[in-house]
Order: C-alpha cells, then structure tokens, then sequence
C-alpha cells in the first residue's frame, strides 16, 4: 500500500487500516467471549459491490453496534460464514466502511475522535444538540459528505438518528436513498443494550446472547416511490414500525426471559 494513499476525506489509508487492526482486536472478545453474536445473512454480504452500499439499522449503543458491524463485514468479506471466529480477517480489512454520527457525539472525547477517523461522516443532527430540542435546516455540505462516502465505499446509517426507541425514523435517510439511489441493506441487532452501556464501551452484563440478522436489499422505486413510501419500508424491515411494539405482562417477559436463557446456554454462555 502506498503510505501517502488518503480516502476522499483526506484520512491516510495506513492509519485508518492500522486503527481499524487494533481497534478490531481490542473490541472482538465482546463479542466472540464475554458475550455471543450470533449472526444471519453473512452471505448477503459476500454479493454487494464495492461502492454505494447503504446500511440502515436500529440503534442500541452509541459505538458498540457499530464495532460489530465492522467485524461481520471484514469477516464476511474474507470468507467466513455467520461467524467472527479468528480476528485475523481485520489484518486486511475493507477501507471504505464508513457511519454516519452526530458531529458533537464524535467530538466529545479523545476515544470518538480517533473512532470518527475509523469511518465517520459526522453531520449536525437537524433535531437535538446538546441535549435540547432543536429545528434547523439540514446543511448542504453534510449531504455532500453522504454522498461522497457511497460513492466511495459502504455506509451505515442508524435512520432513528438516536439510541431512544421512542423516537421516529426520520426522513433524512429516505432523501439520501431518492439521492444518490444506493443499494439499501436493512440489519436487526439486539441484545446489545443488554450487554453494554448506552455508549457501548464498559461491559454491563456478561452471557448475553446477541443477535445481528442482515436482510436480503430493499426494492425501491427510487423514481416513484415518495418519501414515507421509504421510511415505511425502512420502519418495517429493521423492525422499528409502531407495530413491533408490543406491551406483554410480567408472566409473558418472564417467559420469554427463559427461553433466551436456554438460547445462551445453547451457545456455551
């Protein structure tokens, strides 16, 4: 690799692969040991081309979710089959992975700077900042940002733009699909909130059986279909719909509370 060689955002290539290796290596027991990612749809993975790749996905932890992303893709990509065994598939990791965050989250902190030259397109949330409720107009140049990243490479994106399950998904996701017309891959996590705390760095639980699905691409009409067509499609494919939302007794949760214990003693938790 030449050690000059910088991605469309002026980032060096042998630091981003470097921090992406020790990153990689530092974060993989969380995944692989203390607790088990159990993984669907690899194959999915092995057929998206190189460039203009969209992923959209619920959101449970600040970073973890994302860590996670990266080791399923580069494992996916180097030939493994639903399963991150052996980290070494991060020796030749795939540069052009990028997430879409909020500009103050990445910047709070040495840890998010250093993650935010990982990958991140960092944009200003048009809806909070800094806690408050804000409302203001999206920047031209965080859209260009975005599309220079798919024209690049793959990009996550999490459409309820916060970790808050109450909160909608947002719009802004459906324009950068009627934009730039990417191949558009939804994935479902779970388990991660469990596992770690709200930005995903401590360990909060041990013996968690977290699951990451990856579904087959959406079918968009990027010509016809209307913005809430989009963000109807997006709701229902990573599971965020109003309809997914379910109030259970304490009997029921408790049910369900033991067959995932069953679930984690399956898989040697």
């Amino acid at each position: 690799m030449n050690i000059f060689k910088r991605n469309p955002f002026g980032h060096n290539l042998l630091i981003k692969k470097w921090l992406i290796r020790i990153l990689g290596f530092l974060s993989h027991q969380r995944f692989n040991r203390f607790n088990k990612l159990k993984i669907e749809g690899s194959e999915v993975i092995k057929s998206l081309p190189e460039n203009n790749v969209l992923f959209v996905s619920n959101h449970q932890t600040y970073f973890a979710d994302v860590f996670a992303m990266f080791h399923v893709f580069n494992a996916s990509l180097s030939g493994r089959e639903d399963s991150i065994k052996n980290v070494m598939y991060l020796w030749q990791p795939k540069l052009n992975i990028y997430f879409i965050a909020a500009k103050e989250t990445m910047k709070d902190g040495i840890f998010p700077r250093i993650l935010a030259y990982v990958g991140s397109v960092s944009i200003d949330r048009t809806w909070r900042s800094k806690g408050e409720e804000v409302n203001r107009q999206v920047k031209m140049s965080d859209i260009s940002k975005i599309g220079t990243a798919l024209n690049d490479g793959w990009v996550i994106t999490f459409p309820r733009g916060t970790t808050d399950n109450s909160k909608p998904v947002r719009p802004g996701t459906a324009h950068i699909i009627k934009k730039n017309k990417p191949i558009v891959v939804p994935i479902v996590i779970d388990g991660f909130r469990r596992s770690f705390d709200k930005k995903g760095l401590r360990i909060k639980k041990r013996g968690i059986l977290q699951s990451f699905i990856i579904k087959e691409p959406l079918e968009i009409d990027y010509e016809n279909d209307e913005i809430s067509d989009i963000v109807t499609k997006i709701e229902y494919a990573i599971e965020q719909h109003p309809s997914f939302l379910k109030v259970i007794s304490s009997k029921e949760y408790a049910k369900e509370e033991d067959e995932l214990h069953k679930k984690r003693k399956f898989w040697n938790l």
